[in-house]
C-alpha cells in the first residue's frame, strides 16, 4: 500500500494525482465545509488569547484547498495573523498563492489548528486474518497468509480489532503513530482529525480496504494505479482529553444547518432564496449520516479547553 500511493515517481499521488479527481470529500463538497472550520478556528483564536501569529496546519494537504478556502472564510483581524502550511508528500501545485508554505515534513511547533482530512485512511496499514490453527498472520497482496504478527501488532489486534475466523483486521499501528506524531507538534491549540472510520464494537468483517479511480470504487490492487484507502479505528487514537463526534454533530454545533428557506422569500428576494437553498442542500450533503455527516471528528485540545 505504502509503495502504490508513495513510492517516489511511481505512486499514486507521488506521480500528481490529487485526491479531488478521484472521490469526493467535505472539502470539495461546499464551502460551508470550510466557514465552519472557520468559525472552529475562531474559537481556538479567543481561546489562545489572539496569538500575533496563528498556525495552520493541513495534513495531507491535497491541492492546498482546504487553507485557500479557510483564507478566505476568516475575518480580517484573524486573517493578517494566520502562517498557512500545507504537509503533502505530492508536489507543490502550480497556481497555490505564495503565502501557503508547502513542505513534505511536519512543522516543529504549532500554536493554532492543526487539521487532518481524510488523511489517516491513506497512511499504509498490514491486513490480518486467523490462519486454520487459529493464530493471526499477515495478509499478502494476493490474499494468501504470510508471516506471524510481530508483539506490537498483535496486542494492537487483541485489544482494538479481535479477529473471528473469516475475518480480515486492518492493522491501525501505523495511523495511531502518525496521528501522535501530528498531535506532538501542537505546542498549543488543537489538533482535528477528519475521516471515514468506526469503533470496536462495529469493526467490518471483511475490512474495509478500497479503491477509488476517476471517481469510481475499483478493486484495491496496489499498482498506483488507483488510491487505496481503509477506514480508520477511531477509538485507537482518542486520549482521555479527546472529544469524538460525528461530522453531522459537529457541524450542526457549527451553525451548518440543511433546513430549506422560507418560501416566501422566493417572492420577496428570489435571488436570496435560491442562494439559501442552494447552502441547504450543501449542508444536507455534509450533513448526511449515510455520506459525508457520517464521519468521525477527532478532537484533541492541547492548553486549551475543547472547542466542541
Amino acid at each position: 500500500m505504502g509503495r502504490a500511493l508513495y513510492a517516489p515517481g511511481t505512486g499514486f499521488f507521488v506521480a500528481g494525482d490529487r485526491p479531488a479527481g478521484h472521490f469526493r470529500t467535505s472539502v470539495h463538497a461546499s464551502p460551508l465545509f470550510a466557514a465552519a472550520l472557520a468559525r472552529l478556528l475562531g474559537t481556538v483564536d479567543d481561546t489562545l488569547g489572539r496569538p500575533a501569529r496563528f498556525d495552520v496546519v493541513d495534513v495531507g494537504a491535497g491541492g492546498g484547498e482546504l487553507l485557500v478556502a479557510l483564507a478566505g472564510a476568516v475575518g480580517p483581524d484573524v486573517g493578517g495573523r494566520l502562517r498557512l502550511t500545507a504537509v503533502e508528500l505530492a508536489p507543490r501545485p502550480g497556481g497555490l498563492p505564495a503565502w501557503i508554505e508547502w513542505r513534505a515534513t511536519l512543522p516543529e511547533a504549532v500554536t493554532g489548528l492543526l487539521v487532518a482530512t481524510e488523511w489517516l485512511d491513506n497512511v499504509p496499514l498490514d491486513l490480518a486474518a486467523l490462519d486454520d490453527a487459529g493464530r493471526a498472520r499477515y495478509v499478502r497482496t494476493d490474499g494468501s497468509l504470510d508471516g506471524p504478527l510481530s508483539t506490537v501488532d498483535r496486542r494492537w489486534l487483541e485489544r482494538w480489532w479481535p479477529l473471528a475466523p473469516g475475518a480480515v483486521a486492518e492493522i491501525g499501528v501505523p495511523r495511531d503513530e502518525a496521528w501522535r506524531t501530528a498531535v506532538s507538534t501542537v505546542e498549543r491549540g488543537l489538533a482535528l482529525c477528519v475521516d471515514y472510520g468506526h469503533l470496536r464494537d462495529d469493526r467490518p468483517r471483511p475490512g474495509t480496504l478500497a479503491g477509488y479511480r476517476n471517481g469510481r470504487q475499483v478493486p484495491p490492487v496496489p499498482d498506483g494505479s488507483s488510491d487505496l484507502t481503509a477506514h480508520v479505528a477511531f477509538d485507537a487514537l482518542a486520549t482521555p482529553r479527546s472529544t469524538l463526534l460525528r461530522q453531522r454533530d459537529a457541524l450542526r454545533a457549527l451553525r451548518v444547518s440543511g433546513a430549506r428557506p422560507p418560501l416566501a422569500l422566493a417572492s420577496t428576494d428570489p435571488a436570496a432564496y435560491l442562494r439559501a437553498l442552494t447552502a441547504a442542500a450543501d449542508a444536507a450533503e455534509l450533513t448526511d449520516a449515510a455520506g459525508l455527516g457520517g464521519h468521525f471528528w477527532l478532537l484533541e485540545p492541547i492548553g486549551i479547553p475543547s472547542p466542541l
